[in-house]
């Protein structure tokens, strides 16, 4: 069957955008497709009508947009340590008091693809398709720490507490091995305290996260260590499951 060219291409810029976390230039896409700039444009320009890419003006870059997240929901939902896991993000958050989420590595971030809401009025959640940034944040963390990802190459500062070095990232990704978990202390969002550990399959690879996050007024220096060790003990149940999925 003879493959229709425009479409072919788009989605191949797709393709492209997901694996380029840092975006593409227009010049970029053109020698990729092998196009002149103009036509590359007007491709870009077709997909960023209907959401599918989206072009930072500051960069002038494109990057993967909120409609290729929405699609992918539908998937997200049949992912099978999604569905593993759904008893134990419940255990953790009536255990915890905290909301629960389940997070997987994606276009170098975290994503959110499954979570379970805490029910008091003052809580942090996260919508399935939630992607965030892996180096400020518990969930990506971890990821980084026990998984085969590169580091980011740009380590932006969201609040004072951000990890913005590579060396000190190096030294605290090997610490989060030692310890097993990670903690984001207020690093992503101020007033805001998460801890995550690393899902291992069948195979001992790391292929998510799991954890809680909730306001540093509930989640207090006097409770991390509590509250660590039900994250800890419900990731490594989930571990086990896991183990037995294949």
């Amino acid at each position: 069957m003879t493959e229709i060219q425009s479409l072919a291409r788009g989605l191949k810029i797709l393709s492209l955008l997901s694996q380029s976390p840092d975006g593409i230039s227009i010049t970029e896409l053109a020698e990729y497709l092998d196009v002149d700039k103009g036509s590359a444009s007007r491709l870009v320009s077709t997909l960023a009508s209907y959401g599918y890419v989206e072009k930072d003006e500051l960069t002038r870059r494109y990057h993967v947009g909120s409609q290729v997240v929405s699609l992918s929901r539908s998937v997200l939902t049949r992912l099978p340590m999604r569905e593993a896991a759904k008893p134990y993000l419940r255990q953790m958050m009536q255990r915890t008091g905290e909301c629960a989420h389940l997070a997987i590595p994606a276009q170098g971030k975290v994503m959110y693809i499954d979570q379970v809401e805490s029910p008091v009025t003052l809580r942090v959640n996260a919508q399935v398709g939630t992607m965030n940034p892996l180096h400020c944040t518990a969930l990506g963390k971890v990821l980084l720490a026990y998984g085969d990802l590169d580091l980011p190459s740009d380590l932006a500062a969201f609040t004072t507490n951000t990890i913005t070095d590579p060396e000190t990232l190096h030294r605290h990704l090997e610490e989060i091995r030692q310890l097993g978990f990670a903690v984001d202390d207020e690093e992503f969002d101020l007033g805001v305290r998460c801890i995550a550990v690393p899902v291992f399959d069948f195979r001992g690879k790391a292929v998510g996260a799991i954890g809680i996050s909730g306001p540093a007024t509930r989640m207090t220096a006097e409770r991390m260590p509590d509250l660590t060790a039900i994250v800890v003990e419900i990731g490594k149940a989930l571990s086990e499951r896991m183990t037995f999925s294949r």
